[in-house]
């Protein structure tokens, strides 16, 4: 199969290259370093026409809710414009397939009675970002019905792993505990920790998309997630329990964001039965990789700084 993966230097990017590598598909990963701005239709149209790729892994775009309500009129623009961007350059190579990954905050507020959500739930994001995301389902879909590009949507929940920018919950904590064990202990800053959300493991995430590209019908939707939900306190828990000197948390208000959700969870069972597909990796597993990696990350940082 052969494969282009936008958003390639980003965090699920490098995930999903290793993951088609090892199933023998040739990769061709476009990111900031070495492809067009997403806004660029132009650009992006002559790069995949010179490809003529089978498969388009559409990741870039702008990652961070939080984020998205400082600057709203960018996150419209990489997601939304961006993806229109895709699938203009996919319109114009026949039999391409592109797997758009857009996100579970589309669904938004939703009542626990309601739970687990299904791709049949009602949309409602509350957040730029989950907007922008919306948005950018609507062109896919449009682009699928008006013009017969092949585009699967997928719509991960929460995913964790190795490589995350510390913008994301498990990665800020995990960073903090690797300084915190260096000097001796100390204490580990956060936001809210009481909200529930349905985390998944970045490899396992990145399994289901490559399933997608083979099994997934276009137009549809499909979750990816583990089903269960998690308080993100728990990761702290989980996290703090394996530090090797004594942490304590720190709640900073201004790490609140201004409308949260008090629980996501999700249904996998559409993607299950297309695909096979269901979560392997436990979220103990995930957080272990993850303090490991922020171990590392931080062991680098300061050998870095004391050679200078």
């Amino acid at each position: 199969m052969k494969c282009v993966v936008t958003g390639a230097s980003g965090f699920v990017g490098p995930h999903l290259l290793r993951h088609l590598r090892q199933c023998d598909d040739v990769v061709t990963p476009v990111g900031q370093q070495n492809g067009p701005d997403l806004r660029d239709h132009a650009a992006w149209r002559e790069l995949i026409a010179s490809l003529k790729p089978d498969v388009i892994f559409h990741l870039a775009g702008w990652s961070d809710v939080g984020g998205s309500w400082s600057d709203p009129v960018t996150t419209y623009e990489v997601n939304t414009l961006g993806t229109i961007a895709i699938l203009e350059a996919a319109r114009a190579v026949d039999g391409v397939k592109v797997v758009l990954a857009s996100s579970a905050d589309v669904y938004g507020l939703v009542g626990r009675s309601h739970l687990p959500i299904s791709e049949f739930n009602p949309t409602n994001p509350r957040s730029p970002y989950g907007a922008s995301k919306l948005a950018a389902e609507t062109a896919a879909k449009a682009y699928w019905e008006g013009f017969g590009v092949r585009t699967v949507i997928a719509r991960p929940f929460n995913h964790l792993g190795t490589g995350q920018s510390d913008r994301f919950i498990a990665a800020s904590l995990a960073l903090q505990i690797a300084e915190a064990e260096a000097t001796g202990g100390g204490r580990v800053i956060h936001g809210d920790l009481t909200p529930e959300r349905d985390f998944t493991d970045v490899r396992d995430v990145v399994r289901a998309y490559r399933l997608l590209s083979q099994k997934g019908e276009p137009g549809e939707v499909y979750n990816i997630c583990s089903g269960n939900a998690t308080p993100i306190s728990r990761l702290f828990d989980i996290l703090s329990a394996a530090a090797t000197a004594p942490v304590h948390g720190y709640l900073d208000r201004s790490r609140v964001r201004p409308v949260e959700l008090p629980v996501l969870q999700g249904s996998f069972m559409k993607l299950h039965a297309a695909t096979g597909w269901k979560p392997s990796t436990t979220l103990e597993e995930t957080l272990s990789d993850i303090l490991d990696d922020a171990r590392l990350r931080n062991r680098n940082s300061s050998e870095s700084v004391s050679e200078q």
